[in-house]
Formats: C-alpha cells, structure tokens, sequence
C-alpha cells in the first residue's frame, strides 16, 4: 500500500472512529433519556459489561496479537488452499468457543448477578438476570464480527469495519425507540437493539469478505483444533490474555463496587466515562495512531535523537489540548451533563450524580491522554510486556483506593480511584521507558512538568473570568429551554476562556504556537 492510500485509508478511519465516538454518545443520550440514572439504568449497565468484558477479552485482543499476524504470514506464503483451510479453522473455532461460553453464561446469570449488589430487592435482580440472558448471544455475533474485521485487515481493507460501530450504535438508538412502548421497560428495547446491533456488524462484513476472496465456511472441530494456524493463534493469545484479563477486571470491580453503592452509581458513571472517552478519542487515540508508525520507523533506524524528540513534542501536544480542556470541564460541567443528556428521566438528581463522577474522571484527562502517547512509545520498539505491566499495577492501584474511598464519597471515589490509577499509570510507563538507554525520558519528563505546569497556571487563570461569565448568563436563558438554558452558558464561557487562553499562551510566547504559526506562514 503507497503512502498515498496509506494516508487514505487512516483519514477515512479516522472519521468513521469519530462518527462512531459521536454516535456512541448519542446511544448514552438516548438511554438517559429512558432510563435516567434508574435502577433500570444500573441493571442494562451491569448486564451489557458482562458478554462486553469477553468481547474485550478475546475477540478483540485474539484478531489483534494472533489472529492478523498469523493470517499475514499465511498470505505471504502464497498458499491459497492452506490459507483457506486455515480460516475455515479460525471460524470454526470461534463460533464453537463462544456458542459455549454464551451457553455457559446464559445457565450461570443467576449466580453471577448477586456479585453485583449489595442485597438488592429481588424484581432488580431478576431483571439484571434477564437482560443478561437476552445480551448475552451478543459475545457470539460480534467475535464473528471480530473474525470478519480480521480477515479484511489482514487484506488491508479497513473501511467496512470501521462502519460497522457506527451501524452498532445507530441500530440501539432506533430499537430502543421503535420498542420501548411495545415492551415491559427500556432497559429491554436496548438489550435487543444490542443483540441487532451485533448482528449487523458480522453481516455487514460479510459480502466484503467474500469480495476479497476468502467466502467464510467452516471445517470439523478436530480439524479446527488440529490446525497449525489455530494452534499458533492460541499459543500467541494466551500470554496476553493474562495481562489482558487483569485490565479488565477494573471494569468488573469497579462496577461490582458501583452496584453496592446506591442505585444510579453504575449509570452515573458510565454516562460521565462516555463524555470522557468522546473528547480522548477525538484527540488522543488519533496522535497516539498517527505517531505510531513514525516512532517505529526512527526505533528501527536507530535514530533515538529524532525518537526522543517526537515522543517530547507528542507529550506537549497532548498536554496543551488535555489540559486546558479539563479546566474549561471543571467549570461548565454541569452544563455539559445537562446540555447532553437532561431528559424525561435524566432529571436534576441524575446530573448531580453524574456531575459528581465527571468532575474527578475528568481531572485524570491528562494522564489518561499522555498513556496514550507513551504506550506506542513501546509497541515502536517491540515491546508489549512493559505497558501490560503497567496496565497491571494501575489496576492494582485503582482496585484498592476504590474499595478505600467508596464508602465515603460513592462515585466520585470510584472516579478518583481511576484518575489517580491513571497517573501512577503514566509514570510507571516513563520508569519502564528508562530501561532503554538511548531514550531522555529525564529531558522528556522535565520538559513535560514544565510545560504542564504553565498550562495549568494558564488555565487557572482564564478559568477564573470564564466562571463568572456563566454565573452571570446562566440566570437570563434559565427558563429557554435545554438547549439554550444550558448551551448558551456553556458557549458564552468557552469564548471567555478560550480567547483569554490563546492571548496568555502568545503573551508567554508558547513555543508549541509559535512552531504552528510559522508553519502557517510558510505555506
């Protein structure tokens, strides 16, 4: 592939992740909208992380460090039959393991489900059980969704795939509204829109699949198991489906401990990681896929100088996004929960509750951004032990100051919990970085706490007047609706702050800017 449709081909992903990022955030809309911060809420949450978790776990870790590797080394071979055989395997294999592990869940919801509550009246339960039972046949379609995205990878087609979220996500948003008058509550509309939704996302795949040249078929079960393929996919997977689960597991804790904390905890916290994960994947996900291919490049090349410079300059990139967009968050938070989702059932008590998560979720934007640069600093060089490892001691961290700080601040502690995670995250990985000798991660570091610091003093300070200004025009649009009610506010102090911004940041003469205005006036 040139460098032309490389090109291509990452602008066009790039805009279909953003499409699916916003859709996903409608989908959030729109169960706020039927369910609030309810037990109804709590119960879809609790039930759709579960067949999720195996999603993350296996199908999604299995196409990208097994399958897709082993898929290219078959082509390379330029042995179509065995290719073909190899796959027939693969799919074989797929549907056989998650038909049983679907089997498996469907039988042991009853047992599962009490982990997620403390007592728990029993129509709850009985509820959250249901749900399960009717998503759980999700973790089947969408890891044969994953084995359709990896064929086309491997074959470098990426387009279909990265439509397929978007399909997902619109699919929820019209079932949940065609089918909630037609059955008992919402929270059912959506498990089946969940189920449709992973439907299409194999099927949509399909046709390309077999355009590409590789029409899907299955082989026995010995022959599956007995293939060398296979057997390799496993042997790959395995180790890192140890390191992979331990990650994971911060999700299942996490909400375990949101279910004992009072009814709307689990939801209010989805809803705020929501907003969170919409501004990371605009921004973050976009320069830590971007720098990837670069970093490998000047690793391979053994040029560390240029290495060291770009890993310096992403940093400060993330930095003066990230954190100039917390501060402008912490002040018009509340703004925001109510501009996106305040609805029939997402009333006063729901945006206070979310409130409360976004506000310490958002202060780990920073850290949560920066992991994101730092980890493709490893993958340049071929390593994906050290950020594992990470990844396991941040779960450790984050496990015990959830369970320390719960009882005494609910949400907002699990919150706190993750951000704080996330920064011991972030300097384990530059720690980890210094194994490597040729890499400054002391000149990276000491110029990273530098320019953050200017940042947040910066932002400090056009924090201060952007506060104001809501204060003063948030009581003229009060009774306008949501739309103005809370847009006009939240726009009014975004101008404020942004404008003060960009004069303070030409005023200290930021190097960042002076490096973009000069790159405009040599065009």
């Amino acid at each position: 592939m040139g460098k032309k449709s490389l090109l291509a081909s990452g602008l066009s992903l790039s805009f279909l992740t953003l499409c699916s990022r916003v859709l996903g955030l409608l989908r959030e809309m729109t169960k706020a909208r039927f369910l609030g911060t309810s037990a109804y809420a709590d119960a879809f949450g609790i039930a759709f992380m579960i067949p999720n978790l195996f999603r993350r776990l296996f199908a999604e870790n299995a196409v990208s460090v097994a399958f897709i590797p082993t898929f290219r080394g078959y082509l390379e071979g330029d042995d179509r039959a065995a290719t073909r055989d190899f796959l027939r395997a693969t799919l074989t294999l797929v549907s056989f393991l998650t038909a049983a592990v679907v089997a498996a869940g469907i039988a042991l919801t009853p047992l599962i489900i009490p982990f997620f509550y403390d007592g728990g009246d029993a129509a709850t339960l009985a509820e959250t059980a249901l749900l399960t039972r009717i998503m759980f046949p999700y973790l089947f379609v969408i890891s044969v969704a994953a084995f359709f995205q990896g064929v086309l990878n491997g074959v470098k087609v990426f387009a279909p795939s990265g439509f397929t979220p978007v399909l997902f996500n619109a699919l929820v948003v019209a079932a949940t509204y065609a089918l909630a008058p037609r059955m008992a509550n919402p929270a059912r509309a959506m498990a089946v829109g969940v189920v449709a939704g992973g439907c299409v996302q194999a099927l949509f795949q399909l046709p390309f699949v077999v355009r590409a040249g590789w029409a899907a078929g299955f082989s026995t079960l010995r022959a599956a198991f007995r293939n060398p393929g296979t057997r390799k996919v496993m042997r790959l997977i395995l180790p890192t489906v140890v390191g992979m689960a331990a990650y994971q597991l911060n999700d299942v804790v996490s909400t375990a401990l949101a279910g004992r904390a009072g009814e709307g905890i689990v939801s209010s916290l989805q809803y705020s990681l929501r907003l969170q994960e919409l501004i990371l994947g605009i921004f973050a996900v976009s320069i830590g896929t971007v720098i990837l291919p670069d970093l490998s490049g000047l690793a391979k090349s053994a040029r560390w100088e240029q290495f060291n410079a770009m890993l310096a300059n992403a940093c400060k990139i993330i930095a003066l996004i990230a954190i100039p967009i917390t501060f402008l968050a912490l002040v018009c938070g509340e703004d925001i929960i109510s501009l996106v989702y305040k609805s029939r059932s997402f009333d006063d008590g729901s945006v206070a509750l979310t409130l409360r998560a976004f506000r310490w979720h958002i202060a780990g934007l920073f850290f949560i951004a920066t992991n994101r640069i730092v980890s493709p600093a490893f993958y340049a060089q071929g390593n994906t032990k050290s950020p594992t490892l990470a990844g396991i001691i941040g779960f450790g961290v984050n496990i015990a100051l959830a369970l320390a700080l719960v009882r005494a601040m609910s949400g907002g502690g699990i919150a706190l919990a993750l951000t704080a995670a996330s920064a011991v995250n972030t300097a384990v990985l530059f720690v980890f970085l210094k194994r490597n000798p040729v890499i400054d991660v002391a000149s990276v570091v000491r110029g990273l706490l530098r320019y953050a610091l200017k940042l947040t003093v910066l932002s400090l300070i056009a924090a201060v007047p952007a506060h104001f200004v809501r204060q003063a025009v948030h009581p003229l649009f009060a009774a306008h609706g949501r739309l103005l009610a809370f847009g006009i506010p939240l726009a009014a102090s975004a101008l404020i702050y942004g404008a003060l911004g960009v004069v303070l940041l030409a005023v200290t003469k930021d190097e960042l800017v002076r490096a973009a205005v000069a790159r405009v006036r040599r065009r």
